[in-house]
């Protein structure tokens, strides 16, 4: 199972290098600082703008989303966690643990996202995996399971190392996939928190790093991240209608600007438009040795795009499929697929199914077909001759 998660994300990845031309899919495009950029719509996936987004840069503290996914999807939030001394002395940014405080899961995850603390996430680590080692292997296999290939993680918390790395492409599939998730969304969007002990005193309190949150007012998450050689970094993402847009720009020279230039960007210049609707027709593909000679076919699921508004004829449908598929066909057999694009650039795939049963040629209908051709080839012959 592992090894066909590998290898379709790979190929997935490769497709994607192959056909995702990094440049604008409108006119107009974001003046943006950072050395590697990408903006994509949480829904579709579709990337609407990129700059470098495939260039292996260090991650800083942008790390930490992952790290908090990968605590939150554990279920054990709830759990008390005893902090060691290689913990409490986690170099960096912290939420200030002591050694032998006992804290929940749940304040070590708020005090990575929001307090962005190197020593939450060294705790966090040590609980789940034994130590930072042990869980950068679990953060690698889940990066894999979320198609990001170009990544590879040593540590739970950003700090530099030379085999440490990702990309902005990367960072956009990890937090597009922790923002469906509720308690992550939550807590990246939150500006200010107070943690309690179990009496309810207050113990903590908490202002997140993401300066986003009171910058831009559709801003909801997610995470900063600074090293000198990382530079500026920002995950963030907001919503604006029913339309949400994660951005990410790794060393920028104002990550804020940044941001706020790419979303303004993606609100204004696209529109969403439905572009395939499960169980509507597509058209009719022809058979082989079939009943009938056409088959109906029809879309196996929804697919929404963002189209540029300065072009709206920008999107082009290819279409894949078995020459001439072979009878016998059952109703919702997936005979094809029908991939879109926006101004070259891949923006989505869908299958496409039989609307209906198509029955092989019996024999006698095999035997009355091929004495037609013969007899029609021998007497066009004959009359050539």
């Amino acid at each position: 199972m592992a090894k066909r998660l590998i290898a379709s994300t790979i190929v997935l990845t490769i497709f994607y290098l192959m056909i995702f031309e990094p440049a604008v899919m409108a006119q107009g495009k974001p003046n943006i600082t950072a050395d590697a950029a990408i903006l994509m719509d949480l829904k579709t996936g579709q990337v609407l703008y990129a700059k470098n987004p495939f260039k292996k840069r260090p991650p800083a503290s942008t790390t930490k989303v992952l790290t908090a996914l990968i605590a939150i999807e554990s279920g054990k939030s709830n759990q008390k966690i005893k902090v060691s001394r290689q913990a409490a002395y986690t170099e960096g940014s912290s939420m200030h643990l002591k050694v032998g405080e006992i804290v929940s899961l749940s304040d070590l995850i708020y005090g990575a996202l929001m307090r962005s603390g190197n020593d939450a996430c060294e705790a966090i680590a040590e609980y789940l995996a034994g130590s930072q080692e042990q869980f950068a292997l679990l953060m690698n296999v889940k990066a894999l399971s979320l198609g990001a290939v170009n990544s590879h993680f040593v540590n739970p918390h950003g700090l530099p190392d030379d085999k440490h790395y990702t990309c902005a492409y990367d960072l956009a599939l990890i937090a597009r996939h922790a923002l469906t998730n509720p308690i992550f969304s939550n807590i990246v969007s939150t500006r200010n928190k107070m943690l309690t002990d179990t009496e309810g005193e207050a113990v903590r309190r908490f202002s997140n790093t993401n300066k986003l949150l009171w910058k831009y007012l559709w801003a909801d998450g997610v995470k900063t991240g600074t090293t000198n050689k990382a530079g500026q970094c920002l995950i963030s993402s907001a919503t604006k209608g029913n339309r949400q847009l994660v951005a990410v720009v790794l060393h920028s020279g104002n990550r804020w600007r940044d941001s706020i230039e790419l979303f303004e960007f993606g609100f204004n210049r696209f529109e969403y438009s439905q572009v395939a609707v499960a169980g509507a027709e597509f058209g009719k593909l022809q058979v082989q040795n079939g009943e009938q000679i056409k088959v109906p076919v029809s879309y196996g699921s929804d697919l929404g795009l963002l189209i540029p508004l300065d072009k709206p004829d920008a999107v082009e449908k290819r279409l894949i499929y078995d020459s001439y598929p072979a009878a016998p066909i059952k109703k919702g057999q997936i005979i094809g697929s029908v991939s879109y694009f926006v101004n070259g650039n891949f923006a989505g795939r869908v299958s496409l199914k039989a609307a209906q049963d198509v029955d092989e040629k019996g024999l006698w209908t095999r035997i009355q077909e091929w004495f037609y051709l013969t007899v029609k080839s021998f007497w066009g012959t004959l009359f050539l001759n």
